[in-house]
């Protein structure tokens, strides 16, 4: 095993190279290499050769909205009516405009993606050379139980499929936990999966997630299910009949490490893992208390904050102790804060606040991520960004529900004397996850129930899929006398 997974490593290490030589070398040809991404991307969709100032002018911005007809149309017929190339899947998602969403991925947008993946693997490795000797967990993107049966041909949404075929042979080798776990029948199944297979590979030296909340949950499941894990570890059998299609992890070695394990140990998790070298998640804007969590929480290891990652594409990414922009995988320009026109990444100057429009392989132009960003610096010509947060939207662990959302929801409880007010968003409670609270006002005797609430809520992809993995609590209803003076009040405060 041992040989194996260095072998792997080394092998993965040097398909990396390429993507990080080039991200460096050129590094001081930001202008060049975006000009050039640009004619190749417009050519590949368009058919026509146009400059930036040509194609800034012919195309305007563009949000979901303006193509989801296109992309509707082209998951119904098979054929790509975005871009002259094939479609290999459709990624689900959702945000600022839609409680769903499907992203079209080609083979030029995976690319793209894997020349990010490429940078940051390698970058890694120089940082941390440990990890050569060493497993990962890379999180699998989970669909919300409502959603399996839609999406059931995309049900396995397996990260490491956003790299070339090679890398994803060996980055199998590498993996801790295996990819199949997602075929599971809910969440709290797959959830329980996954932390089995980790407390059962002593080799683990890096878990990847991206909200830190989910991190916090793993370390929960483990505690709380201590005896029944080690149980599975020492006879190799699940005691789960919902999981019986996955092969069960066994290892006596580590069934009787976790049975032993103290949890109030400063170390506890150095001495379920002592090769856990690096946890990378979010650590900025909305999740930057609960990176702060996870870090005390793994005392004794090092800890990396990830770059901007949607699922239209790659923005910036953790390299050298900064977050440059990923400026070899797409075209970017950027929108000042209250400019109605973008700028190209190569006019950027620090302390600029703006909001990343990208173009890439996948057929989406102009396209407008409504996330703020702060340019705090340059690598050689390529800006660097912190993450300021999303705008109009509420994002306690990655549930992305914005205004539009909260409109929707109180509409539908608007009903004679009955009068919703507002929806909260409560990051810190003493006795409960973070929740949303519905505020209203009236007389009438109907009062909607936090049930109720919660399936309302739960029509947005993201938050559904936040409450199934437990990083949510079930929403509130705080009905007030004066609930306009009582949201004006906590304003207020």
């Amino acid at each position: 095993m041992g040989i194996l997974l260095a072998a792997s490593h080394r092998v993965l290490e040097a398909a990396c190279r390429s993507a990080f030589q080039r991200f460096r070398q050129q590094a001081s040809q930001l202008e060049w290499v975006q000009r050039k991404k640009l004619k190749h991307l417009v050519l590949l969709h368009t058919g026509q050769q146009l400059s930036y100032e040509q194609f800034a002018k012919k195309y305007q911005l563009t949000r979901y909205a303006d193509w989801k007809s296109n992309i509707e149309q082209s998951r119904r017929s098979g054929k790509n009516y975005l871009s002259a190339e094939k479609i290999i899947r459709f990624q689900p998602t959702s945000g600022s405009s839609e409680a769903l969403k499907f992203i079209p991925y080609t083979q030029t947008f995976l690319n793209e993606l894997d020349q990010a993946i490429g940078l940051w693997l390698r970058s890694l490795y120089r940082q941390y050379p440990k990890l050569r000797n060493s497993t990962h967990y890379w999180s699998v993107s989970w669909l919300p139980e409502s959603q399996r049966k839609l999406l059931e041909n995309d049900n396995l949404n397996d990260d490491s499929a956003l790299l070339n075929v090679s890398k994803r042979i060996l980055s199998k080798i590498t993996q801790s936990v295996p990819a199949e776990i997602a075929l599971a029948e809910s969440a709290e199944d797959a959830m329980f999966a996954t932390v089995t297979y980790l407390a059962a590979d002593k080799h683990l030296g890096m878990i990847s997630v991206w909200s830190p909340t989910f991190a916090l949950q793993l370390f929960d499941m483990i505690e709380q299910n201590q005896a029944e894990i080690s149980m599975i570890l020492r006879t190799g059998k699940w005691q789960r009949k919902s999981l019986d299609f996955l092969k069960a992890p066994k290892s006596c070695e580590q069934s009787y490490k976790l049975r032993g394990l103290d949890f109030q140990s400063s170390d506890v998790w150095k001495q379920l893992w002592p090769k856990l070298t690096l946890i990378s998640s979010w650590d900025t804007a909305g999740a930057e208390q609960w990176a702060i969590q996870l870090q005390k929480r793994a005392a004794g290891v090092s800890f990396e904050g990830k770059g901007l990652w949607a699922t239209e594409g790659v923005v910036t990414l953790p390299f050298d102790g900064q977050y440059p922009l990923s400026y070899q995988s797409h075209f970017y320009e950027f929108l000042l804060r209250d400019a109605e026109l973008p700028i190209p990444s190569w006019q950027l100057k620090q302390g600029d606040i703006v909001s990343p429009v990208i173009t890439t392989g996948s057929g989406l132009m102009r396209y407008v991520i409504d996330d703020e960003l702060e340019v705090t610096g340059f690598y050689q010509q390529v800006p660097c960004f912190k993450f300021l947060g999303r705008k109009m939207t509420v994002d306690l662990v990655g549930e992305k529900l914005d205004h539009s959302v909260a409109v929707n929801v109180l509409s539908q409880f608007q009903i004679e004397d009955y009068v919703p007010i507002s929806l909260l968003g409560i990051e810190q409670c003493s006795d409960k996850k973070p929740h949303y609270v519905l505020l209203s006002e009236g007389n009438g005797q109907y009062q909607p129930s936090a049930a109720q609430l919660d399936e309302h809520l739960k029509q947005n992809f993201h938050y559904e899929l936040a409450r199934n993995l437990g990083q949510l609590d079930e929403p509130e209803i705080k009905h007030v006398d004066d609930a306009w003076q009582y949201y004006k009040t906590l304003a207020m405060h």
